[in-house]
Order: structure tokens, then C-alpha cells, then sequence
């Protein structure tokens, strides 16, 4: 009797094990399946191997392996994505390239920027004969909201603002602006104040940004530069910056603010003067590109690395926290991250280099775009901080920022 309580025991332990192990299998193919991107780039002459640890192999339509080299440049197969063991995940592109060579940056620059008209940070209710009133809001504008035009005029900057409500003198102004990428409309009633006997309209706007970044690669064929690895945003509201016209200059670092948890650290720098590096031409969320001067001088390219290259293990980044030059400092990438949901945040890094963690605390503002190289490959940039542990951040692909570099126009303008 006890033999055969055992045997149902034993039973009920194998089918337990065996339904958990095949719902964690089925789990994790979901997860690849959702995670892994779509489409993948092969350089001439190599196969299509994903690491960082996942269990993943590329088939051939046939279902068997992918062993030998793809071909020429400019083909595309399409290959699925199967775990070991044979459960498939997807079926994805694979265009084989040619492998670029990008100069790696590292050193540090100054952005100016003017934004296509300007964005509303703030909204402050008015002192009027009335009672309180906030014209701005009881129109419609929200904090973040681009004003372009108002009666008809181009605004592009705080000046343009003051001027169109002071000589309304009180009628209704037409004002045209941009939120989420789609131009509305609204109806501007300014209102005179009893403070200044003045007319306004309750609103607070930014029109210009200034600060300081780090240069991820230059495409010297192009004459193309990338940096920062994310985006310009305005400081009260979040939101992205649309760029009308800006550039970069070449900065010196002079003063170094230590990261502590809870209270991120700083690069600072003085503009030089007549140092033009380039001009700006995109803004978008995953870094800022432009054009380079004719006269910058690049150091040595390195080949591109593509996302399914890098791996969890050992890295460097190159960045300058004194002075104009930079240096390599070792860092750990512990986690490696295919999803397309977050561009900015494909891998999660961890300085491990002594020196830099007793001079700066790790990441600092100021890093941002600090090029990451693993096994000799330019395959990232530092984007993000944790704010809890300055020794660790988020990290991009540089595949990311390629691709948005690509919309540089040839002639350089905004």
C-alpha cells in the first residue's frame, strides 16, 4: 500500500514538474517572440548568432541551422527564430551589409538650440478687476504645448509672445500651436492685469536650450556626427524640444559634481569660443545628429557592432571628465535588452573602473552619449544614470542611433 502511494506521490511530482517546466518553456518563447526584433543586419560573409545568453538559434526555412556564411552584400533571407530544443519564436529578416567603420567619440560638446516655436512650461492664474483668470488655460493650452503662429505670425521666440498680446490690447488672438505632433487652434482673450495695468495671458515659455553632452561617432564619409543617445527635452515639462536651428561647440571640462544615490552627479564645462563642431539638424529621441564642420579632424574608425553581437560581460566606454580628451574606462554590461519598446534603454551597464567610480561616482550628466566598444566594436552609448546607484545606467544600441542619423539632410539644414 505505502509502495503504491509512493508510485501516485512520484507521479504527481513528474506531471507537477513537467506542466510547470512546459508552461516556463512556453513563457519564455513568448517573451522572445515579443522582445526580439523583426529584422536583423549581417555583415558579408558571417551568420546570424544572437548572445547575451539566450537560447536562441536562427533555421533556415528548410529548419536547419544556419552554419554557413550569408552572402553578398545587399541579399535578405529570412530565417526563423527557434529556441534550442526546437520551439519556434518568429520568423525574422536578415539583410546582409557591409560593414561600417565609425570614429567613436568620446569628447565632450556644447549644444545650442532654438525650438520651432515655443513651449509652454508654466500656466500662473492673473490679478484682474475680475477675479483670477488664466486666459492660456481657458483656452486649451496644456504645459508642453508648442505656440507657432499667433494671428498669423511665426513665433520663435519669448519676444514674439509679449509683443502679439501687448498690441491685442485686449482682442481675441488666434493662436495656432502644436501638441503630439498634430496643430490645433485656439482662441487667445488677453487680459489686463491690476498689478502692471499690462495685458497678458498667463503663460510661461522657453525658447532656446543650452548644455553639455559627449559625442557618440562621426561617420566621416558622411561627414554626419551622433551624440547624447537620447534626446534634448525641456527641463520643467519632459517633453522633446523640436529643433528649428542649433549647433555644437567644442567644450573644455573644468569642474566634476559627484554622483551620490539619490542625487545624480554632473560633467561641467566651458563653451570655447569660435569652436564650432557642427550644426544641429535632428533632435529626436534617440540622440542628436547633425552635420560636421569641414575642418574636424577624426581619430581612428572602428567597426560597427550590431545588437545581436553584444553581449553581458566586460566593456569600455570612452569619455573625458577633464579637460578635452578622452580616455577608455572599463564597465560591466549586465544585461542585454531586444525590445524595441524602450531605444533608449537597450542594456543595463555597471562601471567597474576604479578611477572613474573615485572621481565621478560613475555615470554623471554630462555622459550621456559616451560611446560603449566591446571585443573592438563601437556597438553603444551611455544614455541614462540609475539614480539610486550612480555606478550603474542604461546603455543604446548604436544601431538605434545609426538609423536616425540616416535622416541627416546632405545639405546640412534643420
Amino acid at each position: 500500500m505505502k509502495h503504491k502511494k509512493g508510485i501516485r506521490r512520484f507521479f504527481c511530482f513528474f506531471v507537477g514538474g513537467l506542466t510547470a517546466g512546459c508552461a516556463l518553456l512556453l513563457g519564455t518563447a513568448c517573451y522572445l517572440g515579443r522582445t526580439l526584433p523583426d529584422r536583423f543586419y549581417v555583415a558579408e560573409g558571417e551568420t546570424l548568432a544572437i548572445r547575451s545568453g539566450l537560447p536562441v538559434q536562427a533555421v533556415s526555412p528548410a529548419q536547419e541551422p544556419l552554419c554557413t556564411a550569408y552572402g553578398s552584400s545587399g541579399s535578405t533571407y529570412i530565417a526563423e527564430l527557434r529556441l534550442w530544443g526546437g520551439v519556434a519564436l518568429k520568423p525574422v529578416t536578415v539583410e546582409v551589409v557591409d560593414r561600417m567603420v565609425l570614429t567613436p567619440g568620446g569628447t565632450p560638446f556644447g549644444i545650442k538650440m532654438f525650438t520651432r516655436g515655443v513651449m509652454v512650461v508654466g500656466l500662473s492664474d492673473l490679478d484682474t478687476p475680475a477675479g483670477e483668470k488664466n486666459p492660456a488655460r481657458e483656452a486649451g493650452l496644456r504645459l508642453g504645448d508648442m505656440i507657432l503662429r499667433l494671428d498669423g505670425k511665426e513665433v520663435s521666440g519669448n519676444g514674439d509672445v509679449v509683443r502679439a498680446v501687448e498690441q491685442s490690447e485686449g482682442r481675441e488672438i488666434l493662436c495656432e500651436y502644436s501638441r503630439g505632433g498634430k496643430t490645433e487652434k485656439a482662441a487667445l482673450l488677453p487680459v489686463k492685469t491690476e498689478a502692471d495695468g499690462r495685458y497678458r495671458i498667463g503663460v510661461w515659455v522657453r525658447d532656446s536650450s543650452a548644455g553639455i553632452g559627449t559625442l557618440t561617432f562621426c561617420d566621416m564619409e558622411e561627414q554626419v556626427f551622433a551624440g547624447l543617445g537620447h534626446g534634448v527635452c525641456d527641463v520643467d515639462t519632459r517633453k522633446l524640444l523640436p529643433l528649428l536651428q542649433g549647433e555644437i561647440v567644442d567644450v573644455t571640462i573644468s569642474d566634476i559634481v559627484r554622483g551620490q544615490a539619490g542625487r545624480p552627479g554632473e560633467l561641467r564645462g566651458v563653451f570655447r569660443k569660435n569652436s564650432k563642431m557642427g550644426i544641429l539638424c535632428i533632435n529626436s529621441e534617440v540622440g542628436v545628429f547633425g552635420r560636421l564642420s569641414p575642418d574636424y579632424a577624426a581619430p581612428e574608425q572602428v567597426p560597427l557592432g550590431y545588437r545581436q553581437e553584444v553581449e553581458t560581460g566586460p566593456a569600455v566606454i570612452l569619455t573625458t571628465i577633464s579637460g578635452r580628451e578622452p580616455r577608455q574606462y572599463q564597465i560591466e554590461i549586465e544585461k542585454v535588452n531586444f525590445s524595441d519598446a524602450s531605444p533608449t534603454k537597450n542594456m543595463v551597464i555597471r562601471v567597474t573602473d576604479q578611477e572613474l567610480l573615485e572621481a565621478t561616482g560613475g555615470i554623471v550628466q554630462g555622459m550621456s552619449g559616451s560611446p560603449i566598444l566591446q571585443q573592438g566594436k563601437l556597438v553603444g552609448a551611455v544614455t541614462h544614470v540609475f539614480v539610486n546607484d550612480p555606478a550603474r545606467g542604461y546603455g543604446i544600441f548604436i544601431e538605434n542611433m545609426l538609423a536616425a542619423a540616416k535622416g541627416v539632410p546632405q545639405d546640412g539644414a534643420a
